[in-house]
């Protein structure tokens, strides 16, 4: 008698789920998220390029012998495909915040075959290596070479993946200019595999 009811206690503000649902909010944490799992992958292939340094360093003229025999014609096309694949990746991020959707799923197609293109390349490259008896236990250097730029190719892979799984919601009109957050996560994903392609090229293609 003469007391209030106590009111309900909702427990959070609707204007603070709003905040957390938000696409910039969503976006910023998926870039975290991108940006952490790079600085671990940037961690990996320091790693493998101090080693191709150090033993670099101590075996010079087995690296300058060694690095004759691999294809700088190769290396130099495939180096042209990842740089017209991250044109690509870049055009569709761009056609996207436009609300292009047509354009989104051009530019990913064009990725994707260009990501297919480098692995043929290395393939054959491969397999002219093997034909030559030359193998990763061959030597330092061959060890290094296969290790590196196998990895570097499962990143492909995986980058062509990725992709492929947002070209298959790119069809489905799941992106708009206003969200087109896996947009832009595969595409840092995918500058960041070419990235590690610039350096493993003049690495083992040029340097003698």
């Amino acid at each position: 008698m003469g007391t209030s009811e106590p009111k309900a206690v909702s427990g959070a503000n609707p204007g603070e789920h709003a905040a957390h649902a938000s696409p910039a909010v969503t976006y910023e944490a998926a870039k975290l998220g991108i940006w952490t799992f790079i600085a671990t992958e940037v961690l990996l292939f320091g790693g493998l390029f101090t080693t191709y340094i150090v033993f670099r360093t101590k075996f010079p003229h087995m690296f300058h012998a060694d690095y004759v025999h691999l294809n700088r014609v190769l290396g130099a096309v495939n180096t042209v495909v990842l740089i017209c694949s991250s044109l690509t990746v870049a055009l569709g991020i761009a056609a996207i915040r436009k609300g292009k959707q047509g354009m989104l799923r051009l530019c990913l197609v064009l990725t994707i075959l260009l990501a297919a293109g480098f692995l043929v390349i290395k393939y054959f490259e491969w397999t002219e290596k093997f034909a030559h008896g030359l193998y990763p236990g061959t030597d330092v250097f061959f060890s290094l070479y296969f290790m590196m730029t196998g990895l570097h190719g499962l990143h492909v892979l995986a980058g062509m993946l990725v992709l492929g799984a947002v070209l298959v919601l790119a069809g489905q009109g799941r992106f708009s200019e206003s969200y087109h957050t896996p947009v832009e996560i595969s595409g840092l994903y995918w500058h960041f595999v070419d990235l590690v392609w610039i350096y493993l090229f003049p690495l083992f293609y040029l340097i003698g």
